[in-house]
């Protein structure tokens, strides 16, 4: 009798699964992967004497798709997420190179498809040997946000001023998971981002936190949401992880940029690209631009 109502209890938890299992397809919807997929490529400063750009090395490339509702770039090992489709790459290998970049189109339940293109850049610059010193060191060097000084962190108008909406005081952002944030550039390339510079002693321990803005920080893809602080993101778990970094100067205007997801300070998405303000020595200001297209976001930072 025992057995029987076994076999019973286990008939009905079968069709229990079985009905949830249904109910969970009927509301996810159908599975489509994108099909059509198109990439615009514009190399910065291409025309007919100059098809491959003006030797700055940047090109903008826009992905669309059917059926798409989100995009990703890969290009040397490393992916950059894309929502809509839009992305900036700085070539920086000196002279005319030819390189691949994938595409990766995203549909409904997660299902995808991809096409890769090769696209031939100009890239004339060799930055001068104070300002790979400055970074580096010539071997590697440590940076860190000047949360000490004023205007460390700032918000203005794209192509203003960074700081004339908000200027950080001293210190105003501590304990929003910025402060504690170390940038490693090596002379190789190579970056590394430290999320807590703090807890790596006496064993190395890549956990930490970092600050970003809502809704743009979800391209790190990150295992938690953080706490929201109006429009900020604070203390939005994330671990050490290394990318690249290359010089430009595009309108003899220096500029920093960071493969994949890399970025300063305060994540806002965009190129990743980071115009060099001002620098000395041991100090360099830099801006960049937003996702949205909103805001330029500044930092001063010192090195260690």
């Amino acid at each position: 009798m025992k057995n029987f109502k076994y076999i019973i209890y286990s008939m009905v938890a079968l069709v229990m699964l079985v009905t949830s299992c249904q109910k969970e397809d009927q509301e996810f919807g159908d599975i489509t992967a994108p099909s059509n997929i198109q990439i615009d490529v514009d190399i910065v400063g291409a025309d007919a004497a100059n098809p491959n750009g003006d030797g700055s090395g940047v090109v903008n490339f826009t992905a669309t798709a059917d059926n798409a509702i989100s995009y990703q770039y890969v290009y040397n090992g490393s992916s950059t997420t894309a929502p809509n489709g839009m992305a900036t790459y700085t070539f920086a290998t000196l002279g005319l190179n030819t390189y691949s970049i994938t595409v990766v189109a995203y549909g409904t339940g997660g299902a995808s498809s991809t096409t890769t293109i090769d696209v031939d850049v100009l890239s004339l610059y060799e930055p001068p040997a104070d300002l790979i010193t400055m970074l580096t060191a010539d071997s590697s060097r440590t940076w860190r946000i000047k949360n000490e000084g004023t205007g460390h962190f700032g918000l203005g108008p794209i192509g203003g001023i960074f700081n004339e909406y908000y200027g950080a005081a001293p210190n105003d952002k501590a304990g929003v998971g910025m402060y504690d944030d170390r940038y490693i550039f090596n002379v190789d390339g190579t970056f590394t981002h430290i999320t807590d510079g703090t807890n790596d002693d006496p064993t190395n321990d890549d956990s930490g936190t970092v600050f970003g803005r809502e809704v743009l920080i979800n391209e790190l893809n990150g295992p938690g949401e953080g706490s929201v602080n109006g429009a900020d993101i604070e203390n939005y778990p994330y671990s050490d992880y290394s990318a690249q970094w290359t010089l430009t100067a595009p309108g003899d205007v220096e500029t920093l940029s960071l493969t994949g997801i890399g970025f300063l300070g305060y994540y806002v998405g965009g190129s990743h690209s980071y115009i060099i303000e001002s620098r000395s020595a041991n100090e360099m200001a830099v801006r960049t631009t937003d996702g949205n297209g909103e805001f330029d976001w500044g930092f001063i930072l010192i090195a260690e």
